[in-house]
């Protein structure tokens, strides 16, 4: 590799990881927030908070990725031409497909990197974080366990209790259960237990009564009872599937025994194709966000009044293919058999690329055409 390649891939994976980095933090500040509101707020501590920001991690850079990637390559290429660095190669006979070089090998690295992330760390990020989800929604007692609070713990349920003694009993229970819509229930108890039962929880309710309103026609009957069982294991809001998803598959489990794995998840082969091939285009993308955010900047040339409008035009073609990219993946999950498709978007912004370094290697062709033109 010659120098001024490595002088540029340096600064541009310098940029790349500072711009990486700042990103990162304003999106995980973003989510963190409302996941601590969240989790903090159903009573859980802030170990599992802190795990459950790190299981997101992952996934959060993929997102952040290719918007790292096309920042640095605006940035360094526009400090090096106000810096008239890339002048003076571009006057030692360095051509537009000489100096993207480094550009490319640079949107190789961070292809590198987003592979990594999507074919294996994200989806087993996603994996853990979908059982301990799916733990942490199961525990009824940490969920119910709170004094002095009126909790609910699923749509149409609330729950209540005064106090909680040292051996677990729990003073003045509040029960009301409003999901038939055809008939309300209220449980007031003086006193009530936790108890297993198997896989289930069951509340046993002492010295208590029960109010039944029939919603059709405003009737209310009451009972009073000494002792009254209650299994609340279906007052836990239903939480993710604990079944195979395939987004939480890594790559080499998705390139074979398709039936198998239709089987498993439930998921549809157009869905497993479609997973498969966008974790490829993905990485890809990051070649092309870089590519295009140097040979944007280039066409431009210099200009006393700023780069902003070739930024402009960079992040429209960004937006436009990545929107391209979105809009396609309901047609591959119908059609298993268009996946080529998935890599179109891609493919038409390395076109793109490769017309404008072609434009800038052959500046005289419009005049030469109009030339041709004339003397027909």
């Amino acid at each position: 590799m010659a120098r001024v390649d490595r002088y540029m891939l340096s600064q541009l994976l310098l940029l790349f990881g500072f711009f990486a980095l700042i990103l990162v933090a304003l999106f995980w500040i973003n989510r963190a927030v409302v996941l601590f509101d969240r989790l903090i707020g159903d009573g859980q501590s802030a170990l599992v908070f802190l795990e459950f920001t790190a299981l997101g991690l992952p996934k959060l850079i993929t997102t952040v990725l290719p918007i790292a990637a096309f920042a640095g390559a605006v940035y360094v290429t526009n400090r090096m031409s106000g810096e008239s660095e890339m002048t003076v190669l571009q006057s030692t006979g360095s051509s537009p497909w000489r100096l993207a070089r480094p550009v490319f090998l640079y949107g190789l690295c961070v292809a590198a990197m987003m592979s990594i992330l999507s074919h294996f760390l994200v989806p087993m990020a996603q994996a853990q974080l979908t059982q301990r989800e799916t733990e942490i929604s199961q525990n009824v007692t940490a969920g119910l366990l709170r004094e002095g609070r009126f909790l609910h713990p699923t749509d149409r349920v609330t729950f209540y209790t005064r106090a909680i003694d040292p051996d677990g009993v729990l003073r003045d229970v509040f029960l009301s259960d409003r999901r038939n819509p055809k008939e309300g229930v209220i449980y007031t108890a003086a006193e009530a237990y936790l108890v297993r039962n198997g896989e289930g929880t069951t509340l046993i309710m002492v010295d208590g009564l029960a109010q039944r309103l029939n919603q059709t026609d405003k009737r209310l009957a009451t009972a009073k009872f000494r002792d009254f069982s209650f299994d609340i294991s279906t007052l836990v809001s239903d939480g993710p599937d604990s079944k195979l998803s395939v987004p939480n598959i890594i790559t080499p489990g998705l390139l074979s025994n398709w039936e198998m794995l239709m089987l498993r998840t439930g998921d549809s082969k157009g869905a497993i194709v479609e997973e498969l091939h966008s974790r490829f285009a993905q990485s890809l993308f990051c070649i092309v966000t870089a590519m295009i955010g140097f040979t944007t900047l280039l066409m431009g040339g210099f200009s006393r009044f700023g780069v902003w409008r070739e930024i402009a035009i960079a992040f429209s073609i960004l937006i436009a293919i990545d929107g391209a990219r979105g809009a396609l993946v309901q047609t591959v999950r119908d059609s298993p058999i268009l996946w080529p498709v998935i890599y179109a978007p891609t493919a038409l912004g390395g076109l793109l690329v490769l017309g404008m370094l072609w434009h800038l290697s052959n500046p005289g062709w419009l005049v030469q055409l109009r030339r041709k033109g004339a003397l027909a």
